[in-house]
C-alpha cells in the first residue's frame, strides 16, 4: 500500500498523466524516397504520433474534418513538427497529393528489436526521415483524456511548444548522426515527445479538462481525488474523504459531484474497478488476489462491481488483458 501523503498536486496534468502510464507499442524509423505514400490502419486504444526529420510530407485523416478536428484534418507536415492521431483512426502520409499509398503492412519493415522497425520505401526523389509509432495509456480510466482530444492534435507555438522543440532537436539528431543505442534513445524521446503534446494541449484548451481531469486543479477536491488515484485500495469513506480535503461531509460531497459528474463513492468504486482491471490484465494475480486486494470480502462480491463497472467479467480481463497490446504490434510484424 502507497504511503505518500494525500495533498493535492501541484501539477495537476502531471498528476493525471502520471496515474495514466502510457506505453509505447510501435515504433518506426523511415527514410522515404519521393514519390512515396502509406497508409496507416485504424489501431483502436492507440495514439499515433508522427515527427519529420528531414523533408516533408502530407497527412490525412480518415473520416476527419468534423465537429472535432481543430487542428484540421489535411496537414502539410515540415521538419520540427509533431503530430498525434489521439484515438488510432486510419490516416495516409504521401510525399505529395495523389501518390499511391498501400497499406504499411504490405511494406517491407524490418523489426530490429520487438517494437521497432526501419522502413525504407518509395522512389529516387529527395528523401523524407521521419519517425513514427503507435502509443497508449495502459490504464482504463484514459479514455476519458482521449476523448476529450481533437482528431488531430499540432504542438502550437507556446512555452510548451518551445520545450517540444528541444526534444524535436535531440530526436532529429539521433536520427541523422544517432550512434551505438539510438534507437533506444529515439523511443524514449518519442515518449516524451507525445506526453509533450497531450500536455499542451490539454493546458491549452480548458474544455478538454472535464470530469476528474478539470477536478484535479481544484485545491481541495483535488487533494481527494489524487489520494484516490493512489491509494485506490483504501477503504475509503466519505468522511475519510472529506477529512482528506479539509471540508465538512456535506460540502464535500455536494462540491465533489459538481466538479466530477458523480458522487465520490461512485467514483472511487469506478477507479478502484479500473485499478483491478489494470492489475489483472498483467496476467500475474488472480481474481481472488484482486478481490482480497481491492478489500472485497469475498471473490463473488466482487466479480459482480468488476462485472457492473468495466463491462466484462473479471476472469475474461485476466485472460485477454494482453491481446489487446499484442494484436496492436503484430499488425505492424505481418
Amino acid at each position: 500500500m502507497s504511503t505518500a501523503p494525500p495533498f493535492p498536486a501541484a501539477d495537476p496534468l502531471g498528476e493525471a498523466l502520471h496515474v495514466l502510464r502510457m506505453d509505447g507499442v510501435f515504433y518506426c524509423r523511415s527514410e522515404l524516397g519521393e514519390p512515396w505514400g502509406m497508409t496507416l490502419p485504424p489501431t483502436p486504444g492507440c495514439l499515433w504520433f508522427h515527427v519529420v526529420t528531414s523533408g516533408g510530407c502530407r497527412l490525412t485523416v480518415d473520416g476527419a474534418g468534423g465537429g472535432g478536428t481543430a487542428d484540421g484534418a489535411d496537414r502539410e507536415l515540415r521538419p520540427g513538427e509533431l503530430v498525434v492521431v489521439p484515438r488510432g483512426t486510419g490516416h495516409v502520409l504521401r510525399s505529395a497529393p495523389g501518390v499511391s499509398a498501400p497499406d504499411i503492412r504490405s511494406i517491407p519493415h524490418p523489426m530490429l528489436d520487438g517494437r521497432y522497425a526501419l522502413l525504407r520505401h518509395g522512389g529516387d526523389g529527395p528523401v523524407t526521415r521521419m519517425v513514427c509509432g503507435a502509443v497508449r495509456f495502459s490504464h482504463p480510466a484514459a479514455g476519458d483524456l482521449v476523448a476529450s482530444l481533437p482528431d488531430l492534435v499540432r504542438v502550437e507555438p507556446s512555452p510548451i511548444g518551445d520545450r517540444v522543440q528541444d526534444t524535436l532537436r535531440l530526436l532529429a539528431a539521433e536520427v541523422e548522426h544517432g550512434g551505438p543505442g539510438s534507437d533506444a534513445v529515439i523511443t524514449r524521446l518519442a515518449d516524451v515527445l507525445v506526453l509533450q503534446a497531450v500536455r499542451g494541449r490539454l493546458q491549452a484548451d480548458a474544455a478538454t479538462r472535464t470530469g476528474w481531469l478539470g477536478a484535479l486543479a481544484d485545491d481541495r477536491i483535488g487533494r481527494a481525488l489524487a489520494a484516490v488515484h493512489r491509494e485506490p485500495e483504501r477503504g475509503w469513506t466519505v468522511a475519510a474523504l472529506a477529512a482528506t480535503a479539509a471540508m465538512s461531509r456535506s460540502a464535500f460531497s455536494a462540491r465533489f459531484t459538481e466538479l466530477v459528474g458523480e458522487s465520490a463513492m461512485g467514483y472511487v468504486t469506478r477507479w478502484r474497478m479500473h485499478a483491478a482491471a489494470e492489475f489483472l490484465s498483467g496476467g500475474s494475480g488472480t481474481v481472488a488476489q484482486a478481490a482480497h486486494r481491492f478489500g472485497y470480502r469475498s471473490e463473488a462480491a466482487f466479480a459482480r462491481a468488476f462485472s457492473r463497472v468495466v463491462g466484462e467479467p473479471a476472469g475474461r480481463v485476466r485472460r485477454h488483458g494482453l491481446a489487446g497490446k499484442a494484436d496492436a504490434l503484430a499488425a505492424f510484424r505481418s
